[in-house]
């Protein structure tokens, strides 16, 4: 059952409206049922349940459905009422939803994978099925027949992905913390390229159709904004999680980036604004602030008979640079740094205060975070994770009111 939160907000932030509670084991998706009082979630405890909205304000399971193995990933598609399953032993399932909600009907079980499916997406257009798995590839099925119509291997686990439903573009990520574009055939496919950036692990992407960007999170803490549109290259990174990012959606209409991490962190990045790209870190064998080596520099060292220093790097200009010369810590939202990091003392002496303002907010979600998904159009959030919990958040305080102005998610 859920209880239902009464707050108001106080100020800008995401608020409370209910918590569901039930489920034995982590709950690994939450989706919100367009149009409906209602959310579907799947769980490590081998249950897919749609909970709905009733007269008391509680929500209440009207559908409650035991797999064969631990639910892992989950698409629904609205307009069919079709919901797939991901499984820990590496199948799909799919499923036809009634009208009222209250049934389930079971139509075929895909072999997509040999171990635990981490993401699906459902294309009603080429009858599709798409998924990533821990088996290290990303297949695609046949809906109709149910056939495996071409399947691609990684080096590492496949954890993420995203399709672009006009040019049939797959964007994967996995735990080598690299990203993949395949153009997706009927039987075949092709790597376009790959998009290296992250540090850790990638653990969610998000392709917007409309300006052609792709956003990942990682296990780096950080977030990259990839222009795949612009045709240069261009990336824009955000750091302001202190844990990894698990879920993103971009608003399109408000040029908003709306980001979850596992320590129940929510951020929401203003995108409308114009953002510098963070340098590449440049190499030395001496500082280029003082001159002073670097330890491996022995040569300089003997030359000058000075101990050598540890190299950093200022976050700003990107140069080599000795602790020394790189004493002082600000924030630079232009450049994506949320928080204070390291730069040079000329660089610290060049930001200004208005430089250092917040382009981004930041609120508890006060639950881990695995997974986030939102009604664009109504401004609602779900988010749940390994606590057993899922909440609802009315978004609107911090995204705007307005939303429901004919944006809907692809």
């Amino acid at each position: 059952m859920a209880a239902e939160i009464h707050s108001r907000p106080q100020s800008s932030r995401p608020v409370l409206l209910s918590k569901i509670e039930g489920h034995q084991d982590a709950v690994t998706a939450a989706l919100l049922i367009p149009k409906e009082d209602g959310v579907i979630t799947a769980s490590e405890d081998r249950t897919i349940r749609v909970w709905l909205k009733r007269d008391s304000g509680q929500y209440w399971p009207s559908i409650y459905h035991t797999m064969a193995s631990p639910c892992s990933a989950m698409a629904y598609h609205h307009d069919s009422r079709r919901i797939f399953v991901g499984q820990d032993n590496g199948a799909v399932m799919e499923f036809l939803i009634s009208e009222d909600f209250n049934k389930m009907n079971f139509i075929k079980t895909y072999p997509a994978h040999q171990n635990r499916v981490s993401a699906i997406i459902f294309s009603l257009v080429a009858e599709w099925v798409i998924s990533t798995g821990h088996d290290k590839c990303v297949s695609w099925m046949c809906t109709r027949s149910g056939n495996m119509l071409g399947r691609h291997f990684f080096t590492s686990w496949a954890s993420c992905l995203q399709y672009d439903f006009d040019t049939q573009y797959a964007f994967v990520g996995d735990y080598s913390g690299q990203i993949t574009l395949l153009k997706l055939e009927q039987n075949t496919c092709s790597v376009i390229t790959t998009l290296k950036g992250h540090e850790g692990s990638i653990a969610c992407l998000w392709w917007d159709p409309i300006q052609r960007l792709l956003f990942s999170g990682a296990s780096d803490n950080s977030i990259i904004m990839w222009d795949i549109g612009g045709r240069k290259g261009r990336t824009l990174l955000l750091q302001g999680h202190h844990d990894r990012v698990q879920s993103l959606c971009y608003l399109q209409l408000t040029r908003q980036l709306v980001s979850c991490s596992s320590d129940g962190g929510i951020a929401v990045w203003n995108m409308d604004v114009s953002r510098e790209e963070a340098p590449q870190w440049l190499e030395s064998d001496s500082c280029q602030k003082c001159e002073q080596p670097f330890f491996w520099n022995i040569k300089q060292m003997w030359d000058t008979k000075t101990l050598g220093l540890r190299q950093h790097h200022c976050r700003k200009c990107g140069q080599a640079v000795c602790g020394k010369c790189s004493s002082k810590r600000s924030n630079y939202p232009v450049m994506g740094f949320e928080f204070q990091v390291r730069v040079c003392d000329s660089c610290y002496d060049s930001i200004k205060d208005e430089d250092r303002t917040s382009l981004a907010t930041f609120h508890e979600g006060k639950h881990n975070i695995s997974h986030m998904s939102m009604d664009v159009a109504r401004g609602l959030m779900v988010t749940c994770g390994t606590d057993r919990v899922v909440k609802i958040w009315d978004m609107t305080p911090v995204v705007g009111c307005s939303l429901a102005t004919g944006f809907s998610p692809h």
